[in-house]
């Protein structure tokens, strides 16, 4: 209930700065409207809180955020359509300024998720934040869900305690408490105010799994299930009926020649729409690269992309010019830096990057001059990381996947993890986002990674 309220607080918030940004920008530039005129219009803030509710964005706990995102976008998109539509066929279409209505539907689409994602980043770690759950099974299915909830509490299902099996010897998992008696469940659930339970074990049978099913459901108002299915898409995926025999389905949607073209005019819409302020940031960090170390602005390295076509990547040259020779003499001095090289292919203290390097790689802004390659068809916005030759070899079977798609200048594991996810994991995460992609994970993802810039965090 809390978690609803501070939503539902969030939403008014950013309805109402969009709204007052919009009437007195208008205002501003010589709108000849009273702002007093819109300000009365407040009532209609419930209409949008209502519409929400019917969606299911209170408290929007069971939905993945590029879902949650999706539903934002249509449910305010409708909205304002709809109060237009009634506005402008009243006697007092002629009152109201078109400009105001758009500039606040604008507004709103983007300060509504980012404001959602800043009350999440102030909140998700407060003990009253989400739905507590029990933890069906101690396996490595029940230890992955264990601690990616407990990781990322923003998800809002917060594990309390984990019924183990008998092979079970752990006191804990992720210091969520393992229980080993089934009796002592009905108590912990009371105690706890438990609704969720997650049964995360996938290689039980079919009949041990309509039973386990039929139990809880009279213990437990939510009840989740794993699918006895590895590597499969986590989202987008729909249940379907057949005949009464449960079926999950779940769609290729990024190799479809439409799907490619509605990505495609996605990257350069938001491209252009970003010029105003990437081109002058440029020619300021130019200048800074300049003044601070001797060699080019612009490095460029060959990359491998769609259909692995070599291409020429941009990026401003955050390193010095004898920048191999360094690297070798670097990693002969030390053995231990070479395996992190040969692991990860970067090291965390790399001794090659200029003062004003190391900021820029610290803020990714060296990144912008990839904004060329994705108007010129290398790249996209969003995207698996362009990789070198030499990597082909570390993806393996999945390489077949990754070369069906331009690579990206950002993507799913730069704002996951950063430097904090091993090689292996980044390659998972990139088939992860080819598997699931939409449109609306573009710009999730791309929501992610202006809030990593912005906060210093980078993306790599």
């Amino acid at each position: 209930m809390r978690v609803s309220f501070v939503l539902v607080i969030a939403d008014v918030i950013a309805l109402s700065a969009a709204s007052l940004l919009a009437i007195y920008g208008r205002w501003l530039v010589g709108g000849e409207y009273s702002p007093w005129l819109y300000l009365q219009l407040w009532p209609l803030m419930g209409v949008f809180i209502a519409a929400f509710a019917m969606v299911n964005l209170y408290p929007s706990i069971p939905h993945s955020p590029p879902e949650e995102l999706r539903r934002q976008i249509i449910v305010v998109s409708i909205t304002f359509l709809g109060i237009g539509t009634l506005i402008f066929l009243s006697r007092e279409g002629e009152v109201y300024s078109r400009t105001i209505l758009l500039g606040s539907w604008l507004a709103t689409l983007l300060l509504l998720p980012l404001m959602r994602g800043g009350v999440r980043l102030l909140f998700s770690r407060k003990s009253w934040w989400g739905y507590p759950a029990m933890i069906l099974g101690s396996g490595d299915t029940g230890r992955n869900i264990t601690a990616t909830l407990v990781r990322h509490p923003e998800i809002g299902i917060r594990p309390v305690f984990i019924l183990g099996d008998e092979s079970t010897t752990a006191q804990s998992i992720a210091g969520v408490p393992i229980i080993d008696r089934l009796h002592r469940v009905r108590k912990y659930a009371r105690e706890y105010q438990v609704p969720y339970v997650i049964i995360a074990m996938p290689d039980v049978s079919a009949k041990d799994a309509d039973r386990i099913i039929r139990r809880f459901s009279r213990l437990f108002r939510h009840v989740m299930v794993v699918p006895p299915v590895k590597e499969f898409s986590s989202l987008w995926v729909s249940p379907v009926d057949i005949g009464g025999t449960l079926g999950l389905e779940s769609r290729s949607r990024h190799f479809g020649w439409s799907r490619q073209t509605i990505k495609r005019v996605l990257d350069l819409i938001l491209i252009f729409l970003s010029l105003p302020v990437t081109l002058p940031l440029l020619g300021l960090i130019g200048i800074a690269i300049k003044l601070d170390s001797t060699g080019p602005i612009i490095y460029k390295q060959e990359r491998l992309g769609l259909g692995g076509k070599r291409f020429s990547m941009y990026k401003l040259r955050t390193m010095c010019a004898d920048a191999d020779q360094v690297l070798g003499k670097y990693l002969d001095q030390d053995s231990r830096l070479k395996q992190e090289w040969e692991r990860d292919r970067k090291l965390r203290n790399d001794p090659r990057f200029t003062r004003i390097g190391r900021w820029l790689r610290r803020t990714s802004l060296d990144e912008l001059p990839q904004l060329w390659n994705v108007i010129k068809g290398d790249m996209s916005l969003v995207g698996p990381r362009p990789i070198v030759e030499e990597e082909v070899s570390l993806y393996g079977r999945y390489y077949s996947i990754m070369y069906r798609v331009r690579p990206g200048l950002t993507g799913l594991w730069q704002v996951s993890g950063r430097n904090n996810v091993s090689y292996d994991e980044r390659v998972q995460m990139d088939c992860l986002y080819i598997r699931n992609w939409s449109v609306w994970l573009d710009l999730y993802l791309i929501i992610r990674t202006f809030r990593a810039v912005v906060f210093t965090r980078g993306v790599h």
